[in-house]
């Protein structure tokens, strides 16, 4: 993958939260990318993952009904601060 995607974070977060069920919202220009990115984190973490296929317009554009995912791991263009 020629993105940073920060795989390393994403796998620390899911074990973090011990997460079963992830989603991944990608932008559109990272969406043709999404196979390889759940096969190079399957081969580091114990879950299902499932990739939004909706529109991901930042960290506003959230995905409704969520109560059914453990995590959301949101890629974007800018780093979100945390506090």
């Amino acid at each position: 993958m020629e993105y940073d995607l920060e795989i390393d974070n994403v796998v620390e977060q899911i074990k973090k939260n011990n997460a079963k069920l992830v989603c991944l919202q990608l932008p559109d220009g990272l969406k043709p990318e999404a196979t390889k990115l759940v096969k190079e984190l399957q081969t580091k973490v114990d879950c299902e993952f499932v990739v939004w296929a909706g529109s991901c317009w930042g960290a506003c554009d959230t995905p409704i009904n969520l109560k059914d995912f453990d995590l959301i791991i949101q890629f974007g263009h800018s780093a979100w601060p945390f506090y």
